[in-house]
Order: C-alpha cells, then structure tokens, then sequence
C-alpha cells in the first residue's frame, strides 16, 4: 500500500536529515537546454551527485561534446543511502560500495566508432582509463576541504543539492564567487539569506518548473512515498524551483499590466505602508508607490521592469521600473 509524500517531507527532512530526493533526467534536461552557451568552454562541478547513479552525471557525460565542456567533475558522498546501487548508471571496475569517488573527464571520444557519442562510449571510458575514476580520501561531503579544493577549480555547479543544508550550501558559492544552477524548495526564497541574494539581483529563479510538483527518487527505506514505479519508491515534494545565477531567458521577458489601480480593490497592510496586490497579474499599471506581491511573482521578476526593495514574511517588495509604456516609472512593489 502506497503511502503519500508530499511538502511534509521537505519539512521532516530538515528535522531529520531525510532529504535525500534525486532528481529525474527528464527535469534537468528540461531546464539544462536553457544554457548551453554558458556550458562552452566550462568546468562544470556535480558536487552532490554520485558518479556512478547521478542523472546530473549521465547527462553532462552524455552531452559532453555536444555542450563542449573543458571538463566535468562529479563526486559521490559515502553518507548517502543510494551510494552502491540504487541508481546503477555503470558498473566501474574498482568500485568497492559505499566508498566515495570523483570523477574527472576531459574527453569522450567516439570509442565505439558508431558516429554518436552516448553513455556507451562514457561507460567504456570509465571501465579503460584509471585516471577518469579515484577514491576520495574523505566522505565526499561538500564542505570537506577535498571537495572545496574541487570546487575551486570548477566554473559552474549544477546540482541538487540537500534540503536541509541549502542555505549553507549557497553560502559556500556565493563565497567562492561560483556560478551555479542548483534545485530547492520555493519556500527558500523567504530565508533572509537567499531572499537577500534575490534583492541584489546575484540569485534569481531559473526557467522551468515554477514552483511545480515534480516526481523524485527516494531511498527504499523512505517509509512515505508518493507511489513505486519499475520497483522504486517516488516522492512528489511540492513547490521545486530551480535557482541560478546564470543568464535565463525570463529574466528579459516584459510582464504586461493592464489592471488600473482603485481603492476599493487594493486595500493597505497595516503593519507597512503599501498596497496589498494578492496575484502577479493583478499589479496594477497606473500606482506609483510601493505594493506587496507573492513570493511566486518572482518567476516572473524581470530586473529591468522591478526592483525588490524588501521582504517581510512570504511577500516581497519591489520598484516597478516600468518598462510598459503604460505602466508608471518607478512605481514600487514589496514582496512578502
């Protein structure tokens, strides 16, 4: 009997460090394609995927050439629960279970001659160049200092890192200056260390998903589940976004306003001087003064057009630039 899962695991997993949820390939290729100008030429980082089970792994291994990447980096963490078998992508000679491992590849050629280069080719690699896959001296954590020294040498991180260090895993990128395109919870945006990111326009939210229920793999231990599909428990958390620094196509997009402001309609907070504006796409056009929005209107936040100027609570609050030739400049809205 199947056992539903849902925010309420998102939520115990900060408590009890269940938060182990991997990601599908068809929701990293979804989004992946959004930016592979930005992989050219780049030192990409998987740092919370195990090489051998990650789809973030069996992606960038798969398109390697075909995003021209100088090198992928990927490492595995012998505290996870899948490490050694759940999500078997390649069996690497060497291997010795939940021994923790990274892996390094410059270069996937066409070993087997067929005119494509596809996980085929990847697997070979592994199994024939010694150099590709190594034991971490540690636990493969992110915050050890062999994990770091990794992370210094990469471009850009692309992961899905755990829920219930998401803050601290954004602290280590904003300090060692990384670009990164990593999965969380939409309820993150109210952490004042994230939403303090959003205001200064050096985190925003990236193109696909939206705040979106998605299916993810969970260990088999997981005692609540959404359903099992081909044996393998799922849980389906709700509110997943993609967060980045990277340049995303949304982020030039004009949202048109056509609702003119009334009194009557846009009542006043009491604890702060702005009107309340319930859904993104009752911003009025026409009000030139500070208003508060859902924190979903950032899915929708083009820096040119608004500027978050604070946040209180689940709302934010933003300075409408008014790029609409019918909105007002400089009109300003507060997201809570």
């Amino acid at each position: 009997m199947k056992r539903k899962s849902s925010n309420k695991d998102l939520r115990k997993a900060n408590s009890a460090k269940k938060d182990e949820f991997y990601t599908q390939l068809v929701d990293i290729e979804n989004e992946m394609k959004y930016y592979k100008k930005a992989f050219r030429d780049k030192v990409v980082y998987c740092n919370c995927d195990d090489p051998y089970e990650s789809n973030f792994f069996k992606y960038f291994a798969s398109n390697f050439n075909a995003l021209g990447l100088k090198k992928l980096i990927t490492t595995s963490y012998s505290g996870s629960p899948i490490v050694g078998g759940q999500l078997p992508l390649f069996e690497v000679a060497g291997s010795k279970g939940k021994q923790p491992f990274k892996i390094e590849i410059t270069e996937v050629p066409d070993i087997d001659k067929d005119g494509a280069i596809n996980l085929d080719d990847v697997k070979y690699l592994l199994k024939h160049d010694k150099n590709t896959a190594t034991p971490l001296r540690g636990s493969g954590d992110f915050r050890s200092d062999e994990c770091i020294e990794l992370l210094k040498q990469s471009d850009i991180v692309i992961t899905n890192p755990p829920f219930s260090l998401f803050r601290e895993y954004v602290a280590q990128l904003v300090k060692h200056k990384k670009k990164f395109l990593i999965m969380g919870n939409q309820n993150a945006i109210t952490y004042k260390e994230i939403f303090k990111l959003i205001k200064e326009n050096k985190m925003w939210l990236g193109q696909s998903l939206n705040g979106k229920n998605i299916l993810f793999q969970i260990p088999d231990h997981y005692e609540s589940y959404y359903k099992i599909i081909d044996g393998k428990k799922y849980a389906f958390p709700k509110s997943v976004v993609w967060f980045t620094n990277l340049d995303v196509p949304k982020r030039s997009e004009e949202l048109v306003l056509y609702k003119k402001y009334t009194k009557k309609e846009y009542s006043n907070f009491d604890n702060y001087n702005a009107i309340n504006v319930d859904r993104t796409e009752q911003i009025p056009m026409d009000y030139n003064g500070v208003m508060g929005v859902p924190i979903t209107f950032l899915h929708k936040y083009n820096p040119r057009q608004f500027e978050i100027i604070d946040g209180l609570n689940r709302y934010t609050v933003l300075d409408v630039a008014g790029l609409n030739d019918n909105a007002v400049e400089n009109q300003r809205i507060l997201e809570f």
